[in-house]
């Protein structure tokens, strides 16, 4: 029975991308529940949206209606699923209370991804048209460059400075205390 939980909150998880994910097994250490489960979301509304997925999918999986606390604010925020409990926080939240070394004793061996009964099936593909013979094809205009033209187009030094994009942009680890960009972040 909670190899069935843990997996419908492994799922919940994995449906709304959560990071890290860890399963631990915590039957010795506390009587009230199992299983310590600790995720990550990149962001308040991302933490909110993984709280909420994992309480879907534990009622989809019939089990009673999990509790949570900490959605106010969405740092971090635990949901209650009887024998197991969730901790869905953001990673600056998580660095700096490590839970892994509170209840990281024993960690739960689980294969991550949907099993392959479970997973939606892809809509199906549109059949691929023949490629229609040269002659067919329709004749495209085109504009011949001068010789000494491509000669300059191609010598063009490696060393060209490329504008950043914000996708390009560092990643960037958040310590708590410490300024990150041009937000300080608060000690909690």
């Amino acid at each position: 029975m909670i190899q069935k939980l843990q997996r419908a909150i492994v799922d919940g998880l994995e449906d709304v991308k959560a990071q890290n994910i860890v399963v631990y097994n915590t039957a010795h250490l506390s009587p009230l529940f199992e299983r310590v489960i600790i995720a990550s979301g990149t962001s308040n509304r991302q933490t909110k949206a993984l709280a909420s997925s994992v309480r879907d999918a534990v009622r989809e999986a019939g089990f009673p209606k999990p509790r949570s606390e900490g959605e106010e604010n969405g740092e971090w925020i635990i949901v209650d699923c009887g024998s197991a409990v969730v901790h869905v926080m953001q990673p600056a939240i998580r660095q700096y209370y490590m839970l892994e070394d509170i209840w990281g004793e024993k960690p739960v061996r689980m294969r991550l991804g949907k099993p392959a009964a479970s997973r939606r099936q892809p809509a199906a593909a549109k059949p691929a048209t023949a490629a229609k013979p040269a002659a067919a094809r329709k004749p495209r205009a085109t504009t011949a460059k001068p010789a000494a033209d491509a000669a300059t187009t191609e010598a063009k030094p490696a060393t060209t400075p490329r504008r950043r994009t914000a996708s390009a942009a560092p990643e960037v680890k958040l310590i708590v205390g410490k300024t990150v960009g041009s937000k300080p972040v608060g000690k909690a």
